[in-house]
């Protein structure tokens, strides 16, 4: 029989089906606070039949804001954020918030300084030069994640999601490609690993007994002089002995392999037609394709990897990456895996748990053209099967060329 439909535990926290709404960055939060389209869209997941949704990066502090859409964790927030968890609880759902700093991929005039990371140097993806934390910074940041925990659980969030992959400030501190440092907290793995174990220390005493802490990690940082699966999985069996409920398996880093993490080709005209910074606009459309280079779609992409870390680890894990369509949930979930994200999905269908459990071969009606993304950096994450607006035509052209195209190497 499906497990897909059978209630799970994982730590405190026990959901109603295996399903969770992954934390795709929605950018629907202005003035860095929740929104009524944020509300409405999480209920409307919630409604359609998931077991948690989760809130998408909300910046433990204003340094680790990469967006002026993003969530920014703090007490005044906190009323609008129980509005939402009461809505998404009515409705039978858990209601999770995922916590992290972007590190390095800031904009002094988003996070109001000049970005921090791992270490000094430049990043491109802003662009803008960034300092590297002193080490006597490092327990004060730590701290602000379990103050962010408690303010989630004010808000009546049942668990949290903390972001440990992508390219993000953890994330900057495990990976060579972004550690250069030359003290304590770089070299060997056991030095890049220090950081991540003081946030986990505050986390975990900020969550109690009561709240659920999964944590999203790399499996493969996805490019050469990146982290690969051999750290990771020590790094996997940290978090495991940190006190992690569950893992949520994932690969990239978004300023030097995004697609890694989302596959498929990035449709560079429609991000480009988004933009409002006339330089950024032209440099993206004429050297876009070389920055963020096609890696293709395919069903369930991350779940070669994530096999090996089933086979090698005890505690949950939660797989994403790729699920579109009930046959391959259940064969993943078949595997050992205790629960599965979706992103895409369920924004172009919220209902689509819903409709899995009424049919057995249900498939969701995305077609992998990333429109979503490519338009959720400037505006907000959303489905071009179902604007309201009409898309001019240099952008249906785009993106009926890449969706004929996907489903061509598809077959």
């Amino acid at each position: 029989m499906s497990k897909l439909f059978t209630p799970v535990t994982i730590g405190p926290l026990t959901l109603r089906n295996r399903t969770i709404r992954s934390a795709a960055f929605e950018s629907m939060c202005p003035g860095n606070k929740p929104s009524q389209q944020l509300l409405d869209y999480h209920t409307s997941v919630a409604r359609g039949g998931v077991g948690m949704t989760t809130v998408a990066y909300a910046a433990v502090t204003r340094s680790g804001l990469s967006f002026d859409r993003q969530l920014w964790m703090r007490p005044e927030i906190v009323p609008g954020l129980r509005t939402l968890t009461d809505a998404v609880h009515r409705e039978g759902a858990a209601a999770s918030i995922q916590l992290g700093h972007c590190g390095n991929m800031s904009h002094r005039s988003i996070c109001g300084c000049t970005p921090v990371g791992a270490s000094t140097g430049f990043n491109l993806y802003s662009p803008t030069l960034v300092r590297g934390l002193r080490a006597d910074e490092l327990p004060e940041m730590a701290r602000a994640y379990g103050r962010a925990v408690r303010l989630a659980r004010e808000a009546g969030f049942d668990a949290v999601e903390v972001h440990a992959g992508h390219g993000y400030l953890i994330s900057q501190f495990l990976s060579p490609y972004t550690n250069h440092r030359k003290d304590l907290f770089g070299g060997s793995l056991e030095n890049r690993m220090r950081f991540m174990d003081m946030v986990m220390d505050e986390v975990m005493e900020a969550a109690g007994s009561d709240m659920a802490v999964f944590v999203k990690m790399n499996m493969r940082d996805g490019f050469k002089g990146g982290m690969d699966m051999d750290e990771s999985i020590e790094v996997a069996r940290r978090l495991e002995k940190d006190g992690a409920h569950a893992l949520v398996l994932s690969g990239g880093f978004v300023s030097k392999a995004p697609m890694y993490v989302m596959r498929g080709e990035m449709p560079i005209r429609t991000m480009t037609h988004y933009m409002t910074t006339w330089w950024l606009k032209y440099g993206v459309r004429l050297v876009g394709k070389y920055m963020i280079p096609t890696v293709p779609f395919k069903e369930a992409y991350f779940l070669d990897d994530a096999r090996v870390f089933r086979k090698e680890l005890r505690l949950p894990l939660v797989y994403v990456g790729g699920l579109v369509a009930r046959q391959k949930i259940d064969e993943v979930l078949d595997q050992g895996f205790e629960a599965v994200q979706m992103g895409r999905a369920l924004l172009n269908e919220p209902g689509f748990v819903n409709r899995m459990k009424a049919e057995e071969g249900a498939r969701c009606q995305c077609r992998h053209s990333n429109y979503c993304i490519a338009r959720m950096y400037s505006i907000d994450m959303a489905c071009h099967q179902h604007l309201q607006e009409e898309l001019p035509p240099c952008l249906k052209k785009e993106i009926e060329r890449i969706e004929k195209r996907q489903a061509t190497d598809g077959k």
